[in-house]
């Protein structure tokens, strides 16, 4: 697409609204486009529809009516939720007009460089923890993105000596074209959001973006550890940086010596920095790192290689590896009651994530899990089931599936909860884990699943999740 300067007087279509609707319909309206936001919703589920309406922009709610997308549309933003098979996009593409997802409109109109991060898990820790970092080495970087503040709110104020740092989804990247991050940070890659893509094929080509457009002076951070990225990485047009917690790599973080079984633990393994002129840097122990959990030993890496490219000095980087203490909804602690701790892992949704945050573990769990039914077996969880779980409460559409994952594995207590009322399903959730659970436990709300058959979003799940261990009897 073109700066939004060119679309002055030319009919632009936003397919969605919330707040990242919000933000490039106003955009464009700025710069003078002809602006329709069209949103399936009724306009009484459309709180934002006012604001866009007191600015003169043409919104439509209640569906997407046939005439929305003609010839003369010169370009279409849209959710990235929303499917290519979508009636109003699926149109667009047959008329050639272009449709690109509000993370391309920012690149446009950014003069900071942005620090893009993806992956199927760890996202938005790694995302803060970079922030964190940056904040620390007083370069004052804006964080935003999928995180929470839409691309294109930070991207007018970010000034050309700041980084904007960017949580992104395969969802967002799928509609780029010449989206292009400086540093460009790919964490994993698992099977997930496949109702979505439709194939891992296409999952991974849409991670991919990320690196499309860089050029020799850019960087391309890539997970040493992880098969896709390694395949990847022969084909990035930037600097390769890696990060890696089973051995040394060229450029980048490293654990050494190298993780050990989850059934080892931690002891002398540390964090090192390979920089580009091949001279090691100690920056931390893995047992000094601020939040809990092996796989966040991979967020720090992450982390800190991506802040160390950007400028950020060493102890900038270690002070934020020991202060940070995490996310809401990322293995939170939310309190102890009777001997037993409870965590929220709202955010885990998928098995990959769950399996990550039960290896964290090194007490046994009860675990709370289940959730919206994207026809997945979950048989990849049989094996930190049988080895991390004392009993499992399944909640959701997926709880007979789990509750039989769980009853093969050989988890001593399986509970489900049938109750589909979203605040009682989790007060009976939370109660059954309490009973199951022993002094010195751990119950994990770590779901495994999207929350979308009950709750309106993860976090509503996680708020209802605290929310009833707070008033456990």
């Amino acid at each position: 697409m073109n700066h939004p300067s060119a679309y002055a007087g030319r009919p632009v279509v936003v397919l969605g609204l919330a707040r990242s609707g919000v933000a490039v319909a106003k955009l464009f309206h700025a710069y003078g486009a002809n602006v329709t936001v069209n949103d399936q919703k009724p306009l009484e589920q459309c709180p934002e529809a006012a604001e866009l309406t007191a600015l003169g922009i043409s919104v439509v709610c209640g569906g997407h009516p046939p005439e929305l997308i003609h010839p003369g549309v010169s370009l279409v933003v849209k959710n990235p939720g929303i499917p290519y098979k979508a009636a109003p996009v699926a149109r667009a593409l047959e008329l050639g007009i272009e449709v690109v997802t509000e993370i391309e409109v920012a690149y446009r109109v950014s003069e900071a460089p942005i620090i893009g991060i993806t992956g199927s898990n760890g996202k938005t820790t790694t995302t803060t923890w970079i922030g964190e970092m940056l904040r620390e080495a007083g370069l004052k970087p804006v964080v935003a993105g999928n995180i929470g503040t839409p691309l294109c709110e930070a991207a007018p104020v970010a000034k050309p000596g700041q980084w904007i740092v960017a949580e992104l989804s395969s969802f967002q990247l799928k509609g780029t074209a010449d989206f292009r991050p400086r540093i460009a940070l790919l964490l994993n890659v698992y099977e997930t959001h496949l109702d979505y893509h439709g194939t891992m094929d296409d999952y991974i080509e849409s991670k991919a973006k990320l690196f499309a457009r860089q050029r020799p002076d850019d960087i391309a951070l890539l997970n040493a550890d992880d098969p896709v990225c390694r395949r990847l990485a022969e084909s990035v047009k930037g600097r390769l940086v890696q990060f890696s917690v089973t051995g040394p790599v060229g450029e980048g973080v490293y654990l050494d010596p190298p993780l050990p079984p989850a059934s080892v633990p931690l002891e002398r393994e540390t964090l090192l920095y390979r920089d580009k002129d091949g001279a090691v840097h100690e920056l931390l122990k893995a047992t000094e790192l601020g939040i809990p959990g092996r796989y966040n030993i991979e967020n720090a890496a992450a982390a800190a290689a991506a802040a160390l490219s950007a400028g950020a000095g060493l102890e900038a980087v270690r002070r934020a590896l020991r202060e940070f203490r995490g996310v809401e909804h990322r293995l939170e602690f939310v309190a102890e009651r009777n001997r037993v701790v409870y965590y929220n892992n709202s955010k885990a949704t998928n098995s990959a994530a769950t399996i990550r945050a039960m290896e964290g573990f090194d007490r046994p769990i009860v675990l709370v899990a289940g959730g919206q039914d994207r026809g997945l077996d979950f048989l990849d969880m049989l094996e930190p089931l049988a080895a991390k779980v004392r009993g499992l409460v399944a909640i959701g559409q997926t709880r007979d599936i789990l509750a039989r994952v769980a009853a093969r594995a050989g988890v001593p207590e399986v509970r489900t909860i049938e109750t589909t009322e979203p605040e009682a399903a989790m007060r009976e959730a939370v109660r059954a884990a309490a009973g199951i659970a022993r002094p010195g436990d751990a119950v994990l709300l770590s779901p495994a699943c999207a929350s979308w058959d009950m709750y309106r979003s993860y976090e509503e799940r996680g708020r209802m999740f605290k929310e009833s261990v707070h008033t456990l009897e």
